[in-house]
């Protein structure tokens, strides 16, 4: 079967006041969050705040029970005799720190979180019931975790990954999860294949290696014999695969949902989460040294950023059809491996994502929230698509492991801000205090409480809407409105700009050339193949393979919009960072770096001056800084002789100075030169004038702030990437 894909079709969603009068680019919203470090809603930092534990002054170190002990000694038989096994402060101490550690997660185990709020723009209760988007203005708690997907709690940041892009909202009724990421599409179909791919991506069982990466044979000895992987792998192949920041990325629900309305008619819906600073990727040579650079760039940034009140904020928007169009476009909605593209469906906003507030305490909140795409309040419902169905089950299964009990959702980060009432009781972990004798349904020694909601009382409670199956029979196969594994990644590949797609395939060159199975790299060249014969053959060059005659039952020409990570022009240059590299033995360059610093401060950007050694007005050395730790740099003038042979240094490694000048220009940043600064460009051999390179005199310099902050806007110079013919 071989789907077809049109184009121009627009599907009108009657949706009341879907206009979100607040989306300006995030400006009222600034204004807003700037004058309080959080939203000010019910459960939001008052609602954590009752378990801080403040250990200030006065206070003395206890037990867990409570006892007040001296914990720096144990008990001993004398001064230089045995340590006694009576001691309960050794003990419970000793054992309180052996179960420090619960388990971490088998996947998206490195992430970084952050609470924040979710605004509604508009009453939707004519398409859900869903509570938290019953008004306009309406504000909503949450809490978002981003992660990798296949690296352990100790590994990098900036590994090509997919990243993940979990939401929980705190609503009044109940907790609802959004268990994402920032790729529209997954790798499978079924989840019965999950732990295929994981054990195919994870490092390998006899060695450990490699770390967070799929460049090895077992990875791509997977995605060959699935193409289901295709349409996800091309776009981590992509810059969606090496993001810039947190901030700087989309995040997708994945599978199609379903809004249920209080008459029980159903729309289905793909949530989109629009990064409102604005798409950006790095290249991979940078964040190749990125990872060695700093391993936590990536959560530091999102720290940083919030700690300065920049608060990462998203447009959150659904596309909305209906139940009939579930095979309307040529594939099936309840396929995970597809996008419905904008041209067919718009996305309609429903309300704004801000993130305001960092987290006290990383393992408390961070590592203990357990998402669940099962948590859905009333108006929310699953569509049929086998990946989410089978990941219902998973993640309960996954959190007892790692709580070791059934009672995760007790943990304060995991708790609803609504009133919970059941009988389910005891478990480890148990952390309330049942007054109820007669935990079960019916009872009459409790009244008959608690008593199964009704629709008939208060606003009613969760159900499914009226859902038909679709086949009686029972079958363990594949749907064949599922079996089109490679028009869509043509649809990516080909709305991507030829350096993007010249990236995508560097990117193949380079996971392929690792991998030693002349088998699996030959597997993978077909899957790309019947992608684009073009894409195949630039793949195989690299790896000195010939290449393919043209597969072409998939190949068509349409292309789709808003897939792209670069060319995309931020909005803002707000918590960007700019070097501006001095000379600490000239007054005059450091007196320069002093005015750009005001300058670019006054823009939103973080400037960084780096000189020989730290004093005053130097923030870093040459000794302990990089190009990857910038999104800009500029030269300033008097600093000719750190860019030559005799100006070498012994307080930074050879060539440091240039080493970053030429790798920023490698990277496709921005970079600047003032004066005599201009001997940075010469020893790199960039000529001034090209796209993103300035070059000013000292008359110059007060229009130079203005000039780079066009170029960081731009981000990312593709035209200095050659492309394949």
């Amino acid at each position: 079967m071989k789907p077809s894909i049109s184009t121009g079709l627009l599907l009108l969603n009657a949706v009341a006041n879907a206009a979100c009068p607040y989306m300006d680019g995030g400006a009222s919203l600034r204004k807003r969050g700037e004058s309080s470090g959080s939203s000010g809603l019910p459960g939001d930092d008052g609602y954590l705040e009752k378990f801080y534990v403040e250990d200030g002054n006065g206070v003395f170190t206890t037990t867990d029970f409570g006892t007040p002990v001296d914990d720096t000694h144990s008990l001993k038989a004398g001064e230089r005799g045995p340590t006694l096994l009576e001691d309960f402060v050794l003990r419970t101490k000793i054992t309180r720190f052996d179960h420090e550690r619960v388990p971490e997660r088998a996947v998206h185990a490195r992430g970084a979180a952050a609470h924040g709020y979710f605004e509604s723009c508009a009453d939707f209760s004519n398409i859900t019931g869903a509570s938290f988007l019953g008004g306009a203005g309406k504000k909503t708690p949450v809490f978002l975790r981003f992660s990798t997907v296949a690296g352990s709690r100790g590994s990098s940041d900036t590994v090509r990954d997919v990243h993940g892009f979990a939401l929980r909202f705190y609503t009044d009724e109940g907790n609802y999860d959004i268990v994402g990421n920032n790729i529209p599409v997954f790798f499978i179909q079924d989840a019965i294949q999950f732990p295929d791919l994981i054990h195919s991506v994870k490092p390998r069982p006899d060695n450990e290696i490699p770390q967070a990466g799929t460049a090895h044979d077992s990875a791509w000895d997977f995605f060959g014999q699935n193409p289901s992987t295709m349409h996800t792998l091309l776009w981590a192949l992509s810059g969606h695969g090496i993001p810039r920041s947190f901030r700087h990325m989309d995040g997708f629900g994945v599978h199609t949902f379903r809004f249920v309305n209080d008459a029980g008619k159903s729309k289905l819906v793909k949530y989109h989460f629009k990064t409102k600073q604005g798409l950006a990727s790095l290249v991979w040579s940078e964040a190749l040294v990125l990872n060695g650079q700093n391993p936590d760039f990536h959560r530091q940034d999102l720290f940083d950023a919030i700690d300065s009140k920049n608060y990462p904020e998203w447009e959150v928007g659904v596309q909305i059809m209906d139940e009939s169009d579930v095979l309307r476009f040529g594939f099936d909605l309840n396929d995970p491996t597809k996008i419905v593209p904008v041209e067919l469906v718009p996305i309609t906003p429903i309300g704004k994502l801000v993130l305001n507030r960092n987290t006290k305490n990383y393992f408390a909140e961070t590592e203990q929230a357990m998402f669940n795409p099962g948590h859905v309040v009333r108006g929310i419902d699953f569509s049929d698509d086998p990946l989410l169905q089978g990941r219902l089950f998973s993640y309960v299964d996954t959190q007892l492991n790692r709580h070791g009990g059934p009672n995760f959702e007790q943990v304060p980060i995991n708790q609803p801000h609504s009133p919970v009432h059941n009988n389910n009781r005891d478990g480890a972990g148990q952390n309330m205090i049942h007054l109820n004798t007669a935990p079960y349904t019916p009872n009459t020694l409790n009244g008959g409480f608690p008593k199964p909601a009704t629709q008939n009382a208060g606003r009613g409670h969760f159900t499914a809407p009226a859902r038909k199956i679709v086949d009686a029979h029972y079958v363990r196969n594949i749907s064949p409105t599922f079996l089109d594994y490679w028009s869509q990644p043509r649809l990516f590949f080909q709305s991507l700009v030829p350096a993007e797609q010249q990236m995508v395939i560097n990117a193949a060159r380079f996971e392929l050339s690792k991998v030693s199975s002349d088998a699996v790299r030959k597997a993978a060249i077909a899957q790309f193949n019947k992608i684009s014969n073009e894409f195949a053959a630039h793949v195989c060059k690299a790896l000195g393979l010939a290449p393919p005659a043209p597969d072409s039952a998939y190949y068509h020409d349409n292309k789709t919009s808003g897939v792209s990570t670069f060319g995309n022009r931020l909005p803002s240059i707000k918590t960007l960072n700019i070097g501006i590299l001095v000379t600490t033995a000239s007054p005059a360059s450091l007196a320069q770096a002093e005015t750009l610093v005001k300058a670019f401060k006054g823009k939103g950007a973080v400037p960084k001056v780096v000189g020989e050694y730290i004093t005053s007005g130097v923030d870093m050395t040459y000794s302990a800084t990089n190009a990857v730790l910038f999104d800009g740099v500029i030269v300033v003038d008097e600093t000719n002789k750190l860019f030559t042979k005799a100006g070498a240094s012994t307080l930074f490694p050879p060539q440091r100075p240039t080493e970053i000048v030429r790798d920023a220009f490698l990277y496709g940043k921005p970079i600047a030169a003032i004066g005599t600064g201009k001997a940075a460009f010469e020893a790199s051999s960039i000529d001034c004038g090209q796209e993103g390179v300035y070059c000013v005199d000292n008359k110059g310099l007060s229009g130079l702030p203005d000039a780079f902050e066009d170029g960081l806007k731009t981000f990312k110079f593709l035209g200095r990437y050659p492309v394949d013919k």
